[in-house]
């Protein structure tokens, strides 16, 4: 069966980026920047995007183009004779299903709002009947599952359609009109009265707002945040790699990704910090700030409804980027591994993932005695933690052992890789960087991120 691939540069990195691209960007990271001090977060966080992610996504890339098949059979194809690399293949499987079955359920989140906005809901609700919404919605079994259904439906029927004719031009479509969204409401937010204090608050470092937060609690944070927004670790960036041609060399490539990923994510806060200073609004409301925040600031603008609805359909959006760039793993998976057509993958992957979400979804309501891994936590958490805390930096680590060390694959042969075509180049001067201290960092954040949860 010959291998598909992306019709052009610019599916690439949409798709690529519309992976990265997800509710980590538009949800946490503006509370993230208002719980850690605003400037000096974001600067930090720009600093270990490239410091960090950019080699590990390049990593990825070069895996993926190389051996032409997804992770598992990659590994499988790039390894020594002998050695068991291809063993963390199947956590990755693994990671990437789990992810889905509770982004399925978020992503239904945002398209209940959307509705909500479109209908009007919100109008004349005072702030408690925004939080009695928001209960309502999380304290019922139908409304959680239907949503996280209508989802799944969507991103089934776009990855079935073909790489090329459903995946790649739903995702050109869809990034382009989630950009242009954004920056309308980005532009409108910073406007608005008192914005400009946001804004200050937001870009530029303060020695004390930084006091305050901690200054190793900023920087962690920032090298935590930076890290996984990129979705890098279970595959999810190497299969990108798999559909595309040696034209271009690998950094280039990572380095537009991880830009339109750090725009999408700093966009995002200019559009919910500056709103927050307006309306006298705490901008450190954590994970409240989207659901429980920001629709009592829509309710008293001037044609707040059409705002909330394009806000809300915003984040939609890049919930189901992230979808469908990730079902697309698990659909590859399927094709390379058991030989299915893709409609075929799609359905079967579709079917498993679905049924997946629904403890996720009861989590929240009949299912909420179960609190896996300390009291009030939810289903998801747990979910959320073995993905986020252990699969992905853990296997960013193996991949970067992987691709430096003589007992994998090899720097050599990563070089060789990540350099062919034109474009910038990785200089051979990184290779004790790409050995010894990003694997080193990886290792701290994996041992923090347990240690301190």
């Amino acid at each position: 069966m010959q291998r598909e691939s992306l019709g052009s540069r610019l599916g690439f990195i949409l798709l690529s980026a519309g992976c990265a691209i997800g509710i980590g960007n538009v949800w946490r990271f503006p509370y993230m920047v208002g719980e850690n001090g605003g400037g000096l977060f974001v600067i930090a966080y720009v600093f270990f995007l490239l410091a960090l992610g950019v080699p590990i996504m390049t990593m990825e890339y070069s895996m993926g183009r190389s051996s032409r098949m997804s992770i598992l059979p990659a590994y499988k194809k790039l390894e020594p004779k002998g050695t068991k690399w291809h063993l963390f293949g199947y956590f990755a499987i693994a990671g990437n299903y789990i992810l889905l079955m509770f982004y399925s359920v978020v992503s239904g989140w945002m398209l209940r709002y959307f509705i909500l906005s479109v209908t009007g809901r919100f109008e004349g609700q005072t702030s408690e009947g925004v939080t009695a919404i928001y209960q309502e919605m999380m304290s019922s079994p139908s409304q959680l599952i239907i949503y996280m259904l209508i989802t799944m439906i969507i991103t089934m029927v776009v990855t079935s359609a073909g790489l090329q004719s459903g995946v790649e031009k739903v995702t050109k479509v869809m990034m382009i009109a989630l950009i242009i969204i954004m920056i309308g409401l980005g532009i409108y937010s910073v406007t608005l009265p008192n914005a400009a204090e946001g804004v200050s608050f937001y870009l530029m470092p303060n020695a004390e707002n930084v006091k305050e937060a901690g200054l190793g609690h900023v920087l962690y944070a920032a090298l935590n945040q930076s890290f996984f927004t990129l979705s890098i670790g279970i595959g999810s960036m190497e299969i990108f790699g798999s559909y595309i041609n040696k034209d271009r060399s690998l950094v280039g490539e990572a380095v537009l990704v991880a830009g339109l990923d750090t725009f999408v994510a700093i966009v995002a806060g200019l559009i919910t910090i500056p709103a927050c200073f307006s309306f006298g609004v705490a901008p450190d409301n954590g994970p409240s700030l989207i659901f429980l925040t920001l629709p009592n600031v829509f309710i008293s603008l001037k044609g707040g409804r059409i705002i909330g609805s394009f806000f809300f359909l915003f984040m939609y959006f890049a919930a189901l980027s992230t979808m469908i760039g990730v079902f697309e793993n698990d659909v590859s998976f399927s094709i390379d591994i058991f030989k299915f057509d893709r409609k075929k993958a799609a359905l079967i992957a579709g079917i498993v993932i679905t049924v997946g979400s629904i403890p996720c979804a009861l989590g929240f309501n009949v299912l909420s005695f179960i609190q896996p891994l300390k009291e009030g936590n939810t289903i998801m958490d747990l979910e959320d933690f073995i993905v986020s805390n252990l699969l992905l930096p853990i296997g960013s680590l193996i991949t970067c052992l992987f691709c430096t060390s003589k007992y994998g694959w090899g720097f050599d042969k990563y070089l060789e890789e990540v350099n062919s075509g034109e474009g910038i180049k990785v200089n051979k001067a990184f290779k004790l960087y790409f050995k010894y201290v990003i694997p080193a960092i990886m290792l701290f954040l994996i041992i923090y991120g347990i240690a301190t949860y």
